[in-house]
């Protein structure tokens, strides 16, 4: 793997420091692109080469890693012009780390087969600082063979990495995962106002579910971290794109007649909290809607 290209389409709060992460624990040769150029001159410092294009990392690479937003700029990048289906070739590795749709996963991994293009699903899970670290969970759908294949690369950003079964299911997995993390923010948000209403410090409360049944991954992270301190930074996973991602599980849960209650009803709660101006910040914030702040 060391001798190859590894290329990197996507520097935004999560691409940068796996970009980073690939190249500084991997000693890996990488090529990245991205249409802001300021990730791009950070991480020339750190030895990862500059493209000047999407088509250029595809042209020079073995190992494609793209980390977009959404599905839609996927989908774009891949069928646009001079985009990746125009350059891949066979014999590549193509590896999505964003959260697509399941439906426009599996359409790509057929078009990229026919070019005999491999096609991963792999998007990434936890926290940004976990990006950083290197310790993201990587939930992979695709050919088993293929993952062994780049496996030593994400190793490199990250400390979990499960197979979940053909192509798509990396992605409906992830998908469900954020359904619940947003579930369980919006029940820590509800507990939160609850408690300030009864008189209970919500400090204290935290730290008490903690060492109980309703400790979880949300409650540490997302409510120790942002809930109690009341911090809802900008660069963070925001509650846009939170909305979009519950999209994908809605989605999910109308195609298997599922009546998804608990998600519509996170759902109604993102809409009031865009509707009330704060759609750009870190998504915990609906905590402010649930205790009438904004």
């Amino acid at each position: 793997m060391n001798q190859q290209t590894i290329g990197f389409i996507g520097l935004g709060v999560m691409g940068e420091p796996m970009c980073r992460n690939l190249r500084t624990r991997g000693g890996n040769r990488v090529l990245a692109f991205d249409i802001n150029p300021e990730p791009l001159r950070r991480l020339n410092e750190h030895g990862v080469a500059t493209a000047g294009s999407a088509a250029q990392v595809v042209s020079e690479s073995e190992v494609v890693f793209v980390s977009l937003p959404s599905g839609k700029e996927l989908e774009a990048l891949a069928r646009g012009k001079d985009g990746l289906l125009e350059h891949a070739r066979s014999g590549q590795i193509m590896i999505d780390l964003g959260t697509s749709p399941v439906a426009l996963t599996r359409d790509l991994a057929v078009t990229f087969g026919a070019k005999g293009v491999a096609y991963l699903d792999a998007p990434v899970a936890r926290t940004r600082q976990a990006a950083e670290s290197g310790t993201l969970a990587v939930m992979v759908g695709g050919a088993a063979e293929v993952l062994e294949k780049v496996r030593p690369l994400m190793e490199c950003f990250a400390s979990e990495i499960t197979h979940c079964g053909d192509i798509g299911s990396g992605q409906v997995t992830k998908i469900l995962n954020n359904m619940v993390l947003f579930q369980t923010v919006v029940a820590l948000s509800e507990a939160h106002a609850i408690a300030q209403g009864a008189g209970v410090e919500p400090v204290m409360l935290f730290d008490a579910l903690s060492k109980g049944s309703a400790d979880s991954f949300a409650l540490r992270n997302h409510g120790m971290k942002a809930i109690i301190p009341r911090k809802f930074p900008g660069r963070a996973f925001p509650v846009e794109y939170a909305m979009k991602d519950l999209g994908y599980a809605l989605e999910l849960a109308k195609d298997g007649d599922v009546d998804a209650a608990g998600a519509r009803n996170v759902r109604d709660v993102f809409e009031k909290a865009i509707e009330a101006g704060a759609g750009e910040q870190y998504f915990p914030v609906v905590s402010r809607i649930l205790n009438g702040e904004i």
